[in-house]
């Protein structure tokens, strides 16, 4: 079956920009539907001249593709026995042309929408010939459910045959032969031989694997045919992902794309995870992928250091470069990985290409869909697995143990809970009546934190669209509304989004494109210094949130510290902080796209794209005059006059508020010029030659604004007090903080400009040969770069096992091997070839001007250079019913960017230079099939496994602390990235249980002198590394008529993490206002214990042996020994002990989805229409030693919240 097919194809943010920003869109879609009325009307009365002598009936259907936007389906074999024709007709009816192409043939024609089907004249039956014969009807759909129109069906062996109307019903005729099979067949799908031995054949049609001339990969600059393909992409839909309730696509690819890792470490609504496509190929360089949409590179929001990117344990809330693009305008998603796919993209593609492909329109009447989703997300419970923290009664219990063994609380400390009632019971403030009513009260308060700060989040979002055209113009608009609740209280996230796509062909051989698409952004996130689940985690059960009354309970504490009354405390409500503050931000994205595509001859088109986008992003961060910071620095509570310095305060702001205000916005343009050139050649014409070539440039600029005010009065509209009612001079800190706080700017532009090309040969489906090459000039790259000259390129293969070695084993039904080398570049943004100086007001002590220098000039840095291999078999089995796939990769980089340390005197410490190597390699396999296909059931099965090992060969001289090398943020020579080190624990103390460890103590002299990278590897041991080394998917579906079901699972293996911190919240002592784990109930408490336990003893500073563990010797002053410990309890925490396998398999989700049936919809308005239910973060099996702590989480950083288990409800209808 030949398939001749054509895809249609308020600081600089006010009020007012957001309502220009959509007038702006309004009006653009009100032009642009004027525009499509009336080049509709005008395309409706334009006439098409066919003429051609002694041609092809496959010729004629091709230039009617071409000038009219048709797609025929047709049998080659039997429209090939027609001869050929010759006809010279001009009209713009269809079906005159096809009338008088067709005549004198046994062809006939069916018109579905935009498709032509040819279809064989039936043989009419007589009279005598009646009584045998069968009629057989039916219906086909695809695997969603959806009817399929102008499918082909034939009786094989013979000329019968029908196709599918619009509803997907067909009715055939056939005489009574000797087993007849029915042979369906349609665009893009498999062909399905049938026997025709019942009388109704309902038939479920699959995405073809063999009939690959159809599907092709988008790589941004180029359309491939997949059977011409030599480099490593991979292709997903964005339907075949998506589930209900995901406003983000990048979380949509978790365990769908083999070789791409998605590590999310915070499950607050906004956050943004970490994607890595075949491991690490840069130490100091931005580790994420690039973001593609339909061609144009896009920009995160807010540029953010690389250092932050690549920690393991940041947490991004602000969004990356896709979080304003909805997901339900996405149609197809291309990962490109290796360095021939990737090689146009130049410098700027070393960790991989994401290209997103939005939707476009299609010929045909107007299309009107309606998505909306709901979603429930479940908060954090205690009675969760991943939650080992005493209730109030056993916190009670232990305060009780404490008191007992007559431990010796922190100064200062909180009198809550047990403790404080046992302090006021001891110091005569209350009797003995006063304190078991007391304790009776904390063991039975039982204040439930994740209640209080957190709670079960409904978000809900809504899109429609509407797609349609005619065939020289097609449109595709949509909006979309997404409100996205989070599950700590008071966060969320809500989006609008609007696109609009439009296509036309203009005077027969110039196509024009044009793309208008905006976001509007509001996001608010608790601050950084306030951690609910942190709270919730470490603070005790025992401690009331609200008063009898209903008020809430204030404590004293210190979770703000002022820097000269360190040991001052003040008023503290969690939710009187989190009521009194906020961190909002709002963001506005517009980008517009134009493309112009114009065919110089049969087989040469030359493409211009422009494009310009801006956006604009306002972070406000308040804290209000009631919340314990602002106590902090007023030096007094809310309701008391702050004293002045000569009453002895330290105010540093005695009115009112802090506004913190970071604005910034980034603009940026692209163009670019292309040459397509595609020439078929030969005696049999099997030969393929095509050659791109184009220019590109573009510009990117970046501004932003900081500003911090204080005095700011939220609740008394959005004022600032008046400074002039207090006399400064009363305040000394804040008429120097008034004096020395300035506004910052940060302004960034980045100019680029780029030649490319790509030439390829392919014979027949045999043999492809392809290279790619690109050069770039930047103003970011060193002044004698072009000393260095680099450019990036590949070279690349296909050879098809099937068409050469095995085209007559049946079972057999592709077998592609795909090789690729090439060499890709990398730089820093950050670097420059000049010196950087920031200009600075007037010093207070020299009374001019000063500068300071903010980075040296760097212009002999080179460009990083990885050189990639890359190696894929592709086998599909038993008619593509079974698919295998495997690669292997190898990326060697070297000159990798280090940090070196220099000696202070320079005015830095450290100085960016070429001083290292880094070896990545990995492989992937990937197997699919269909176990089970019949009617009415389908069942499929997919999995994939991928391997990656990274080593850094690099000397690294950065000066690491000791935290880098526990938390595994140091690189070392010969290790993964990621790699971290724990003390060697050996045991507990028999005579007293402190623990114990091998930290050279008896061989401290061997230590002396030595760098504190020498030291970590003598006496700590590498625990492993944070990133695991292999990880997959498995995931399976089953179709059951207008039901299907389908559940995906993920798996991580290879790394290693550290269990939350046991110790570390009560080294400085046990405050009464602190949670603490279960474990402590099974602490050592007498000799013996140690063999039965490995919890240390909580050590009372009353205890002789207090003072003697209370710092390392390495901090004795006069050893000349790095500063590799802080205290044995500190070792506890971060020892082998409490090192665990971060392994684990995930249920990522379960979707049912019913759609509903033609005959149920025949008397609604709507064309189709289902439903899906759907939950996502079902379950988690991990390593016991966990005690349920998610394996996302580590011991590296404070406890945040987890991915939480959601359920939603998806509802589709079109019109």
């Amino acid at each position: 079956m030949y398939k001749c097919m054509k895809k249609k194809g308020r600081m600089g943010i006010q009020k007012y920009a957001r309502s220009k920003i959509l007038r702006i869109m309004k009006l653009t879609v009100v032009f642009l539907f004027v525009t499509f009325l009336s080049v509709s009307a005008s395309s409706l009365a334009q006439k098409t001249t066919i003429r051609v002598n002694n041609t092809s009936l496959k010729q004629v259907f091709r230039e009617i593709r071409q000038k009219m936007g048709y797609t025929f389906v047709f049998n080659e074999q039997i429209v090939n026995k027609e001869g050929k024709v010759s006809l010279d007709i001009t009209s713009d009816d269809i079906h005159e042309i096809l009338n008088k192409c067709l005549e004198n043939t046994s062809l006939n024609y069916e018109i579905q929408g935009d498709v032509i089907v040819i279809l064989f004249q039936e043989k009419q039956i007589t009279k005598e010939e009646e009584k045998g014969v069968v009629k057989i009807t039916g219906n086909v759909k695809d695997k969603n459910g959806s009817p399929l129109p102008g499918v082909t069906v034939l009786v094989k062996g013979t000329t019968v045959g029908v196709a599918t109307d619009v509803n997907g019903n067909y009715s055939i005729v056939l005489p009574e032969i000797k087993e007849p099979v029915l042979v369906f067949s349609f665009i893009g799908m498999k062909t399905e031989e049938i026997g025709a031995n019942k009388k109704v054949i309902n038939v479920v049609m699959h995405e073809s694997a063999e009939q690959l001339e159809e599907v092709v990969v988008n790589t941004g600059y180029q359309t491939i045919n997949v059977r011409n393909l030599t480099s490593s992409v991979s292709s997903v839909k964005a339907e075949d992902i998506l589930v209900a309730g995901m406003t983000s696509i990048d979380a949509a690819l978790e365990g769908r794309i083999p070789d791409l890792l998605l590590m999310s470490n915070f499950g607050e609504v906004g956050s943004t995870p970490r994607i890595r496509i075949r491991g690490t190929s840069t130490l100091l360089g931005n580790r994420e992928p690039l973001w593609v949409l339909d061609g144009i590179i896009l920009t995160d929001p807010v540029r953010v250091d690389p250092t932050d990117l690549n920690n393991p344990d940041y947490i991004n809330i602000i969004g990356n470069a896709i979080s304003g693009i909805n997901p339900q305008d996405i149609e197809r998603i291309d990962v490109l990985k290796d360095a021939s796919a990737t090689a146009l993209y130049g410098t700027r593609a070393a960790n991989g290409v994401i290209v997103v492909t939005t939707k476009k329109g299609r010929s045909g009447k107007a299309r009107l869909s309606y998505n909306h989703t709901s979603k429930l997300t479940r908060r954090p419970r205690y009675s969760d697995r991943d939650i080992n923290l005493m209730n109030s009664q056993e916190r009670v219990r232990f305060g009780k143990e404490l008191t007992d063994m007559h431990y010796i609380f922190p100064e200062g400390m909180v009198m809550v809970g047990y403790e404080g009632a046992f302090y006021r019971l001891q110091t005569g403030s209350s009797n003995y009546e006063q304190f078991m009513n007391e304790v009776n009260f904390y063991e039975k308060v039982n204040t439930d934190w994740f209640d209080v700060l957190t709670r079960d989040a409904y978000s809900h979002g809504h899109n429609i669209s509407i797609s349609g055209g005619s065939d020289d113009m097609r449109y595709y608009t949509s909006i979309g509304y997404d409100r996205e609740n989070g599950v700590s209280k008071t966060t969320y996230t809500e989006r609008y989004t609007a696109l609009i796509n439009l296509n036309t062909e203009l005077f027969g051989k110039l196509r024009l494109g044009f793309q208008l698409n905006g976001n509007i952004q509001k996001k608010n996130h608790l601050m950084e210094s306030i951690n609910t689940m942190d709270y919730a985690y470490n603070t005790t059960r025992a401690l009331p949130c609200y008063n009898e009354d209903g008020s809430l309970f204030f404590y004293e504490n210190r979770y703000y510290s002022h820097a000269n009354h360190p040991g001052k405390k003040y008023r503290f409500n969690i939710l009187n902080e989190i009521n009194n503050s906020s961190n909002e931000y709002d963001g506005e994205g517009l980008s517009a796209r134009l493309d112009l595509k114009y065919n110089i001859m049969e087989g040469w088109d030359i493409n211009v794209l422009g494009s310009y986008n801006r956006s604009s992003t306002l972070q406000e961060k308040w804290w209000g005059e009631k919340t314990q910071y602002v106590a902090m620095l007023r030096d007094a509570e809310v309701d008391e006059k702050p004293l002045t310095d000569a009453e002895g305060g330290y105010c540093e702001l005695p009115y009112g508020g802090v506004l913190l205000t970071t604005n910034s916005i980034s603009s940026g343009y692209t163009f670019r010029v292309q040459s397509d050139f595609r020439h078929l050649f030969g005696s049999d014409v099997h030969h393929l030659f095509t050659v791109s070539v184009g220019f590109e440039a573009n510009s990117s600029k970046y501004k932003s604004y900081s500003d911090e005010k204080r005095g700011f009065m939220k609740d008394r509209g959005l004022q600032f007090t008046d400074a002039t009612g207090i006399t400064l001079s009363d305040y000394v800190r804040y008429e120097s903080w008034i004096k020395k706080n300035h506004l910052t700017i940060s302004d960034n532009l980045t100019n680029m400009l780029a030649g490319y090309a790509t030439v390829s040969y392919s014979y027949e489906n045999h043999f492809t040969l392809n290279v790619n090459g690109r050069f770039d000039a930047s103003n970011k790259f060193g002044s004698r770069s072009n000393e260095k000259f680099l450019p990036v390129w590949s070279v690349s293969g296909m050879w098809n096992g099937k068409e050469n070695l095995l085209k007559n084993v049946e079972f057999v039904s592709n077998l592609q091997l795909r090789a690729s080398f090439g060499i890709q570049g990398n730089m820093l943004d950050d670097q420059s070839p000049n010196l950087i100086i920031r200009k600075g007001t007037i010093d207070a002590n020299y009374g001019q001007n000063i500068s300071n220098v903010e980075r040296f000039p760097n212009p002999n840095l080179r460009w990083e250079q990885t050189n990639s291999l890359n190696l894929t078999l592709d086998v599909e089995l038993f008619a593509s019913r079974l698919a295998i796939s495997g690669s292997y990769f190898l990326k060697k980089t070297k000159d990798c960017f280090t940090d070196v340390e220099i000696s202070p005197l320079n005015g830095f410490y450290s100085y960016v230079m070429n001083n290292g190597n880094l070896t990545n390699k990995g492989y992937n396999l990937g197997i699919s099939g269909t176990p089970i296909r019949t009617d009415n059931f389908t069942w499929q099965v997919n999995t994939y496994w991928s391997g990656n090992y990274n080593e850094v060969k690099a000397q690294t001289t950065e000066d690491y602390s000791i935290s880098d090398y526990l938390d595994g943020r140091a690189l070392m020579n010969g290790k993964p990235v990621g790699t971290f080190y724990s003390y060697k624990f050996l045991g507990l103390n028999p005579s007293n249980g402190v623990p114990v460890f091998d930290d050279w103590e008896e061989r401290r002299n061997q230590l002396v002198g030595k760098s504190l990278d020498e030291v970590v590897k003598l006496v700590l041991e590498d625990s492993g590394s944070r990133e695991p080394k292999f990880f997959g998917s498995f995931s399976t579906s089953l179709t059951y008529k207008n039901v299907s079901l389908q559940a995906s699972f993920v798996y991580s293996l290879g790394s290693k993490i550290r269990l939350f911190s046991l110790y570390n919240p009560i080294i400085e002592g046990i405050s009464s206002d602190a949670n603490v784990r279960k474990e402590f109930t099974n602490r050592w408490q007498v000799s013996g214990d140690e063999l039965r336990t490995n919890v240390p003893v909580i050590l009372s500073p009353a205890d002789p042996d207090y003072d003697n563990y209370r710092e390392h010797y390495c901090k004795e002053p006069g050893l000349n020994i790095a500063n590799f410990a802080s205290n044995v309890w500190d070792m506890y925490d971060k020892s082998n002990l409490r090192v665990v396998s971060g392994d684990y398999l995930k249920c990522n989700s379960i979707t049912m989805r019913y759609s509903f049936s033609p005959n149920l919809l025949q008397k609604t308005p709507f064309s189709s229409a289902y439903i899906t239910l759907n939950a996502t973060n079902v379950f988690t099996i991990s390593a016991k030693e966990l005690k349920g702590q998610d394996p996302t989480q580590a011991g590296f950083a404070k406890p945040n919240l987890s991915i939480r288990p959601a359920y939603s409800l998806g509802l589709n209808v079109s019109f």
